[in-house]
């Protein structure tokens, strides 16, 4: 049996830092190869393969796919909502030709299976906010969410056309205490913890009673990997899987962060562009398809996330 040789590209972020290690455990070291535009400030440069690349330049890229040949790769290089409001076109063109590059390098070195994420951004003010199913309509309304709609379609069609492997998860906001966030609108919910351990304080960005869907970094990096695991056969989702941890308000994460830091005190700013992103967003995502099709299970509530934030970051 040939072992897996598996890139990650974007190894340096939110989610690449503590992949790239869980798969290091499962794979070996030799057999992971992280990949950024950036050096990595972590673990990872040390521990395996490092190389440089940008997905924006195929003839890297291709470079890459000829060296290593690989089995599986993992897309996560993007320009997330908030930062790419501020440069439309950049994350267009990272979020979608990223994603273009990596599908037809994938099918030329016929590589076995290809992750790419979405996000919940591609819902938008006419879906439904609760509850969100995994078909519904989808109107983003920030050029993020915009680009992975159409990188959703995009991987459909591949797999259709070209029979091409892909799968993907719809994150919700992710909270993880190893890596900074990337500049996404439910960011509040990591920023919180840090000054709440730093200052007694925080001010959130997002009004009191703004409910998104949120999920533990240990669960997300979980899911995503049963989903790479489980047989092609039990995959009925090619766009992308919802997937779900819990749902909450700043206002009920601050009331979870008093029982463990009894001085905290949550304050709101008076406007952040951010609100009206995350106003367009579900309350409440469905993932009875993901649990179905693939056996998905959050292991963290909000009580069992916030402990463990705190704890970790007390370290």
């Amino acid at each position: 049996m040939m072992s897996e040789r598996i890139v990650v590209i974007g190894s340096n972020g939110q989610i690449g830092t503590e992949l790239v290690t869980e798969l290091r455990k499962s794979y070996g070291d030799g057999n992971v190869i992280a990949c950024d535009i950036r050096r990595p400030d972590y673990d990872i440069k040390n521990a395996g393969p490092f190389e440089f690349v940008n997905v924006l330049e195929k003839d890297i890229l291709k470079q890459l796919f000829q060296k290593y040949k690989p089995t599986q790769v993992y897309l996560l290089a993007a320009l997330l909502s908030a930062t790419g409001e501020q440069n439309p076109k950049l994350a267009w063109d990272l979020n979608m030709n990223g994603l273009l590059n990596v599908l037809d390098l994938a099918l030329e070195y016929k590589t076995a299976r290809i992750y790419w994420p979405s996000s919940i951004a591609v819902f938008g003010p006419n879906s439904p906010k609760i509850q969100t199913p995994q078909l519904c309509i989808m109107d983003p309304i920030t050029v993020y969410g915009i680009s992975k709609l159409a990188g959703e379609r995009w991987c459909e069609y591949y797999f259709h056309r070209y029979g091409l492997d892909i799968r993907s998860i719809r994150y919700p906001g992710l909270i993880s205490w190893k890596a900074a966030p990337g500049g996404g609108t439910t960011d509040y919910a990591i920023h919180i913890f840090h000054d709440a351990l730093k200052k007694n304080s925080y001010k959130s960005f997002l009004s009191a009673e703004t409910e998104l869907p949120m999920m533990y970094m240990d669960d997300a990096i979980r899911g995503t990997i049963e989903l790479m695991d489980a047989p092609a056969e039990k995959i009925s989702i090619r766009s992308s899987y919802n997937l779900t941890g819990m749902s909450f308000t700043p206002e009920v994460l601050g009331k979870e962060i008093k029982n463990h830091i009894p001085d905290f005190k949550l304050e709101y700013m008076d406007f952040d562009q951010r609100q009206a992103i995350a106003d367009s967003w579900p309350k409440s995502i469905n993932d009875t398809v993901a649990s179905n099709d693939w056996g998905w299970k959050p292991g963290f509530n909000l009580s069992k996330m916030t402990e463990s934030m705190i704890l970790n970051l007390r370290k």
